[in-house]
């Protein structure tokens, strides 16, 4: 069974405080958060167990339909829940159940170990009775994405490019003669101590401060658009789910704004360019796979989410494919691309395991979308590439 399809189009977000009434509801998200954030082993169990079911398009857990797929054909099972998640409901290998699937005994233990998980997962709040997931195995989803975000997030800059224009806050870069006017708080005490040295001043005269200017971080609008089609089930979505939240972590912490689109046969999130890092988190871990990949659709959606003004805009896409759906869609998604660079937009492909044809398409979208083409060969790499994109174009 799968999530339903979510639409979900969000204007301009901001923060909101909590309202009173919803204090009760916050001391336990912030709970929640703290048992996801301190390693408690059974919590990171279960938001492990929520994110992968939500990866793999599997929106309910009911023990005897589980088992029926299970025993009437195994290689079905697998397709459809996929090893990881057949681990982590059952506790058992899927090698070793395979190989144990036609003794009557191991049956037994196994629907036993299948029901005991229901009946846990119950308890805990994270499933309906129907068998559905409940608001709090969202929740979970949501935090478990921070949880890898606390463990892997970078602690360098990684050659961050700065514009020339002087900032009262950034970086000290070069330095000056001190002006009237200038902030006492930019003086360069050791460069001014250094020239009153040179001019065999005994103490530092006017005449001999030295002021640091400051450079600005050039502003960045982007859109990160995310491949949410059958192909990109399971590993795949989970790793551009981590990276994704990476970037507006990132990017937001840069004083940048991130904005996402969802694609697959439809558009199913879109939010414009925001610095609200909670509502990207939210619709990221949300995320499920299913159907095709409509590349033309996207490319419009995100040419409107990208707001008028002199700013750096950037579309990165995340694709394991090419466009599927229309009558030429490969022509579609270029003239579509042809659109965007005629509104200041860069495009920029990260390519999963594409086959030459696939390279060869996405060099086009690319070249005609004036950004960078990388491939992916090993999902460990994704996170990198998508941070190297996001410096590129700053």
């Amino acid at each position: 069974m799968a999530f339903d399809t979510l639409h979900q189009e969000v204007k301009e977000t901001s923060a909101i405080e909590q309202a009173e009434g919803k204090l009760h509801k916050q001391y336990a998200e912030d709970k929640l958060m703290n048992s996801v954030l301190a390693g408690d082993k059974q919590t990171l169990d279960h938001a492990e167990l929520v994110q992968e079911a939500t990866n793999r398009g599997v929106g309910a857990f009911t023990p005897d339909m589980m088992f029926s797929n299970m025993v009437n054909n195994f290689s079905i099972a697998k397709q459809l829940y996929g090893e990881k998640l057949i681990q982590l409901l059952s506790g058992y290998n899927p090698n070793y159940i395979e190989k144990n699937l036609k003794i009557p005994e191991f049956r037994r233990e196994l629907k036993q170990a299948l029901e005991n998980k229901y009946v846990e997962l119950n308890q805990e709040k994270i499933l309906n009775r129907d068998g559905t997931f409940t608001a709090r195995a969202a929740e979970l989803g949501r935090l478990s994405l921070l949880f890898e975000l606390d463990r892997s997030l970078m602690k360098d800059t990684m050659g961050e490019k700065t514009s020339k224009r002087a900032e009262h806050y950034g970086e000290r870069t070069a330095s000056r003669p001190h002006r009237k006017g200038d902030r006492y708080k930019d003086l360069n005490i050791k460069r001014s101590i250094t020239r009153a040295i040179k001019r065999g001043h005994k103490t530092v005269e006017e005449n001999d401060l030295v002021t640091s200017q400051r450079q600005g971080k050039g502003h960045l609008h982007l859109v990160l658009a995310l491949d949410a089609s059958a192909s990109m089930k399971g590993s795949k979505l989970d790793t551009c789910k981590k990276a994704g939240v990476a970037l507006a972590h990132k990017a937001i912490d840069s004083k940048d704004r991130v904005g996402l689109v969802v694609f697959g046969s439809e558009i199913k999130t879109a939010i414009p360019p925001t610095s609200d890092f909670t509502s990207l988190l939210t619709a990221i871990s949300g995320i499920t796979a299913s159907k095709q990949t409509d590349f033309a659709a996207m490319l419009a959606k995100a040419v409107e989410l990208f707001p008028s003004g002199n700013h750096t805009k950037h579309l990165l896409i995340v694709t394991d494919a090419l466009p599927t759906v229309g009558k030429e869609p490969e022509k579609e998604t270029l003239r579509a691309i042809s659109a965007a660079k005629a509104s200041g937009i860069t495009v920029s492909l990260i390519g999963i395991n594409l086959d030459r044809e696939g390279m060869d398409f996405a060099q086009d979208i690319t070249r005609v979308g004036e950004g960078k083409l990388s491939v992916v060969r090993n999902l460990g790499e994704l996170g990198h590439i998508v941070l190297e994109d996001y410096q590129a174009f700053k």
